[in-house]
């Protein structure tokens, strides 16, 4: 595959991997396809929109990867900063100015950097979502001391306020582990179900509802506090003891819980970032793969497009 056409490919898996997320359903407190959760200022076509104008963004981030020839993988970092910045610009502008996928941009953009990088050097495109996450890890090296002089700062940025109050990392962690929350949970669960011939849009849930279980969501933190964390947690464990999404029993506690997120203005969207990332890196191994897997290529058909709700 010449450069050219990888940079295609990853951007469109990229960009395949933000729809998938939203139209997963149903999703607890987050916009899906039955409806918008707990937001009022976005929909499920305001993703469609942010995701539309981003495809240029993950291109051009996986091109620098190619093109950059350094061993202080930090310095890629900051070659890519100017295309997240002008993909946030091109998002805003298409959501009137919401905020649907400035995580996405962030974390997205550097895995589409370290795969660029990594098919440089190894001549050849080596699949495996742990060589992609320690890359990304190497990237971000130094990526939280950003926020150890947030206290500083006059104006602080929404993480940085929260790091603050919290001492959590958010995003900034997430990418700075190398993903560790999706290597231990996300994957390993996508794996499992999306390879079995399973229901895709339940595979999605289901991974998302053991993501909510174990992440520290910023998201949440940023609305409430860490006693309605932890209410999501256990919520989340309470439902995959019932089955999760390949239960009646674990899909209706889910249902109830969109309802309850809903009315409680509680949206895991941290968590539903880490979901797009574990696509990503699920269909990056699959697309990418020695076999040539054709599993994605019916892509929406294997969806389940009725709404659960």
């Amino acid at each position: 595959m010449g450069k050219n056409d990888f940079c295609l490919k990853i951007a469109e898996t990229a960009i395949k991997s933000m729809l998938y997320e939203v139209s997963a359903t149903p999703k607890p407190g987050l916009v899906d396809r039955a409806n918008s959760g707990a937001h009022r200022d976005m929909d499920f076509l305001t993703f469609m929109s942010s995701s539309a104008v981003l495809f240029d963004t993950f291109y051009h981030c996986t091109l620098e990867g190619i093109n950059f020839t350094s061993e202080n993988y930090r310095v890629l970092l900051e070659r890519i900063r100017p295309f997240g910045i002008e993909g946030e610009k091109k998002m805003f502008a298409a959501t009137n100015g919401v905020n649907t996928h400035k995580g996405l941009v962030f974390s997205l953009g550097i895995i589409a950097a370290a795969m660029g990088s990594l098919y440089t050097e190894e001549k050849e495109y080596k699949s495996d979502a742990p060589e992609i996450c320690k890359r990304v890890q190497q990237i971000a090296v130094g990526l939280c001391k950003e926020l150890d002089a947030a206290s500083k700062k006059s104006e602080q940025t929404y993480g940085e306020r929260l790091f603050e109050k919290y001492n959590i990392k958010g995003i900034r962690g997430e990418v700075a582990s190398g993903f560790q929350t999706v290597m231990k949970y996300g994957l390993p669960v996508m794996r499992k179900y999306a390879t079995q011939n399973e229901d895709l849009n339940n595979a999605f849930v289901h991974v998302l509802i053991h993501l909510m279980s174990k992440t520290e969501d910023s998201n949440v933190l940023g609305r409430h506090d860490h006693g309605t964390l932890e209410y999501v947690k256990q919520n989340a464990e309470i439902a995959l003891q019932l089955g999760g999404a390949f239960t009646k029993e674990g899909m209706d506690y889910i249902t109830s819980l969109d309802r309850e997120f809903i009315s409680r203005n509680i949206s895991p969207g941290g968590s539903a970032d880490l979901l797009a990332v574990t696509i990503m890196l699920f269909l990056s191994e699959q697309q990418f793969s020695s076999n040539e897997v054709k599993y994605w290529e019916k892509d929406l058909k294997r969806m389940n497009i009725n709404d659960n709700k």
